[in-house]
């Protein structure tokens, strides 16, 4: 908390750039092997099938719950849309199995790429931080030579940031699913106590 955010180094858009445009080629090619090979689909399909009630019972997230067979567990996900395109392709409707988990894997990644391109040519110039230093820790520089920077700096290491009052969740796609994150502030630096638990809550 409190940490410096840093902007991009200046290699790193295009050497992104030049991996997007190595990596299609090479999943086209592990596509082409693997997808419609007897060898491969004989050892994932009707292998690991998860139900859409197990999934459910089990609170799977990710391209788990995804290729769960008849899987509606999550209208807004985007991993069913993708999981109901790229089955299709292949066979009459998911059966929850690792080859129907491939089939996402596989979709996932092309569709990542995609996402990545967008976000490079819509990634906005200028400044990266808030101009409001009660609400970051100071630049090192500062911190070394000022007596105001180095209080604040202390302030904020020790006392933490003066967060809102209020309560939010906020999840991410992540390799294994979702990973999510509850902070729950009554405002102030200090970690809330969870009710009837002796942990702490940010």
């Amino acid at each position: 908390m409190g940490g410096q955010i840093r902007d991009l180094p200046p290699t790193f858009i295009p050497q992104l750039e030049a991996f997007l445009d190595g990596f299609i080629p090479q999943l086209d090619e592990i596509d082409r092997l693997l997808t419609r090979n007897k060898i491969f689909v004989d050892r994932t399909r009707d292998i690991g099938i998860i139900p859409k009630n197990r999934a459910i019972a089990y609170a799977l997230s990710g391209r788990t719950s995804a290729g769960a067979a008849s899987s509606t567990i999550s209208a807004g996900n985007i991993r069913i849309s993708i999981m109901r395109s790229t089955i299709s392709r292949f066979r009459s409707g998911a059966s929850g199995d690792c080859y129907d988990r491939y089939l996402i894997r596989i979709e996932e990644m092309r569709q990542s790429v995609r996402i990545l391109r967008q976000v490079i040519d819509k990634l906005p110039d200028g400044p990266i931080n808030v101009a409001d230093w009660k609400n970051m820790l100071p630049p090192k520089s500062l911190v070394m030579t000022k007596m105001e920077e180095l209080i604040h700096h202390f302030i904020v290491v020790t006392e933490g940031l003066n967060a809102p009052p209020g309560e939010i969740y906020f999840g991410a796609e992540n390799p294994k699913g979702e990973l999510g994150f509850y902070i729950h502030s009554k405002g102030g630096g200090v970690p809330l106590p969870f009710e009837n638990s002796g942990t702490f809550i940010r």
